[in-house]
């Protein structure tokens, strides 16, 4: 892209930032974070901006507090999910966060100070945090850009996923397209995705994959 266009699409994205705070009460800093991760990596990043409110409430919700055991985020960024779930009931100290980017991962060390925070490539997610979970996971919640990875990428993350978690967890996955994210998945996988949801931009929407059995 030219860099007349590039320097005209930040200020509009900044633009549209300070509307989005405004509206959703995200903090203008995680904004500007995203912003400049995502100008720099935009393939790494699932979104220009934080998850909104609503849409990392509604991931939240789809973790049960009552059930032991880790609760992994893949992709964790500036913390919007991850504070949903706190919010929600699920212990701090609970919580592995895998983000790839250092500076977000400092951000998180100082935000959720009880939680195991790991920098690394989370679609390597085995080799990531396979050594370091006593107990098989509770839940796993995915803000990865996963329609921009080829679909055996894609397949390997789930199968590793599913591979660290206790049966029937689930893998919470959102994403802005309308076509699953994890198409053509194992005949033992079951599928379930929520409404779409409108308030987020751009709108979202969660699907939640369980292995039977």
């Amino acid at each position: 892209m030219p860099l007349l266009a590039l320097q005209a699409l930040e200020k509009k994205i900044e633009r549209h930032i300070r509307h989005f705070e405004q509206k959703n009460g995200i903090r203008l800093d995680d904004e500007v974070r995203f912003i400049r991760s995502w100008f720099d990596k935009p393939l790494r990043m699932g979104s220009v901006t934080p998850s909104g409110k609503v849409l990392a409430r509604t991931m939240a919700r789809y973790v049960d507090p009552a059930i032991p055991g880790p609760v992994i985020e893949l992709g964790a960024g500036t913390g919007p999910v991850t504070q949903a779930l706190v919010d929600h009931g699920v212990e701090p100290s609970r919580l592995v966060l895998v983000e790839f980017n250092p500076s977000f991962c400092r951000l998180l060390r100082t935000r959720f100070p009880q939680a195991t925070v790991i920098q690394g490539d989370a679609y390597r997610i085995e080799h990531l945090v396979g050594g370091l979970l006593r107990e098989p996971a509770a839940a796993l919640v995915s803000g990865l850009p996963l329609v921009t990875k080829p679909f055996k990428i894609r397949q390997r993350l789930m199968s590793e996923a599913f591979g660290l978690m206790a049966p029937g967890a689930p893998f919470i996955q959102f994403t802005y397209a309308m076509v699953p994210p994890i198409p053509n998945r194992p005949a033992d996988v079951s599928a379930r995705a929520s409404e779409l949801i409108w308030q987020n931009f751009p709108p979202a929407r969660v699907w939640v994959y369980r292995k039977n059995g």
